[in-house]
């Protein structure tokens, strides 16, 4: 870290794997204050500069927290309560969160996504898969799970830009009901749906989760519950057992800690208002108070890890376009949140959990986990 016009001079011995420039005596106080928050704003408005590879240079600051158990002081204690107040995800608050972040633009988002538009972690079967590849495997390994059946009813929480539900109906036969308050994204699913002759089987409605009604056989969410909040798993609980019942069966996909604690506070003000990653002990609060049983947990955290990088090579190749959409603050805030999510899952200071349910009166799905894998390969066929 070197100050504008001073000398680098490395501790002896360390080879530094990038140099920071700060540009001024205000940003250097900043850091000071609130390290992380004022390494986001200085490096998103240019103060900060970075020679090196920057997923490295995060990779090195994520593991330094993780060794010494870096906490938030008694300042940025109290400014994550204040932005969890503001940023409650109440039916209003919801609304405003997802808007602020999915309603950037779909142009935006198809610039770096892959071409279903899937903006969560992929599944990858092996590291030479292609980004298109690896979520088509996601998807169809989310199925293969819920072992689903032709004519079934599934309802899904917040479903992104429609690849999973039309997936589904597609393949599997299901009829879905798609839940999301993000307008961008429900406008785009409901045209791709009927442009693929699938307007009869799936539905996309604009609406709260909350507000689910009707009975299903499956219920999933996929990166959703991140959205909820810690305080509304109980209601989201609700919600589920009111759509399937103790007969249905469901999965959870979601971003997630090992260890209980406030999510970043620059990523909630800047990139995802109202995030929230929890631990299995905390979504437990979701599953257990309606005696659902935990089929499975997996731990896909190296192939989130690897979904972006696919995400943040292609956003940097669309460097340009980004700058001329938006603005250059705003090109470098986001390549941030790439590029420090990508450490975040590397070093393991996030998780990605697949959880599957089933309620008490629900027929046993699998006497093993060998399905999952047998047909791993047949998913190829649907490229």
């Amino acid at each position: 870290m070197v100050l504008h016009e001073t000398e680098a001079m490395p501790p002896s011995g360390v080879k530094p794997v990038a140099t920071l420039w700060i540009r001024d005596r205000r940003t250097l106080l900043e850091l000071a204050l609130d390290p992380e928050v004022g390494f986001g704003e200085a490096y998103s408005a240019g103060r900060i500069e970075l020679d090196g590879d920057l997923v490295q240079a995060l990779d090195v600051v994520y593991q330094a927290m993780l060794d010494a158990h870096i906490d938030f002081n008694w300042y940025q204690r109290l400014k994550s309560k204040w932005m969890g107040w503001i940023q409650a995800n109440t039916l209003n608050g919801s609304r405003h969160n997802i808007h602020r972040h999915y309603d950037l633009g779909n142009d935006f988002y198809k610039l770096w996504l892959d071409r279903e538009l899937a903006y969560t972690c992929a599944y990858f079967p092996s590291p030479s898969a292609t980004l298109e590849e690896a979520q088509l495997a996601k998807m169809d390994y989310i199925c293969r799970k819920l072992r689903l059946q032709p004519g079934e009813t599934v309802v899904e929480a917040g479903c992104g830009w429609g690849a999973l539900a039309l997936h589904m109906a597609r393949h599997y036969g299901v009829g879905v009901k798609a839940f999301n308050i993000s307008r961008e994204q429900i406008r785009y699913a409901t045209q791709r749906a009927a442009e693929s002759g699938l307007s009869g089987q799936v539905e996309f409605i604009e609406d709260d989760y909350r507000n689910i009604r009707g009975k299903f056989d499956v219920f999933v969410s996929v990166g959703m519950l991140e959205h909820v909040g810690a305080a509304n798993y109980a209601e989201f609980g609700n919600v589920i057992h009111r759509a399937v019942g103790d007969s249905g069966r469901g999965l959870l996909h979601f971003i997630g800690r090992t260890q209980k604690g406030d999510f970043s506070r620059w990523i909630r003000k800047r990139i995802f208002p109202g995030a929230y990653a929890p631990t299995l002990r905390e979504v437990m609060d979701v599953l257990e108070p309606q005696n659902y049983s935990v089929l499975d947990i997996e731990n896909l955290r190296l192939h989130y890890g690897k979904t972006l990088e696919h995400w943040l090579c292609r956003f940097e190749k669309a460097h340009d376009q980004v700058v001329a959409g938006y603005d250059s603050w705003f090109e470098r805030a986001w390549r941030l949140y790439l590029a420090g999510s990508i450490a975040g899952f590397r070093t393991g200071y996030l998780q990605l959990f697949q959880i599957t349910f089933a309620g008490c009166k629900c027929a046993p799905v699998s006497w093993t986990r060998a399905p999952l894998y047998a047909q791993e390969t047949a998913a190829h066929e649907l490229l």
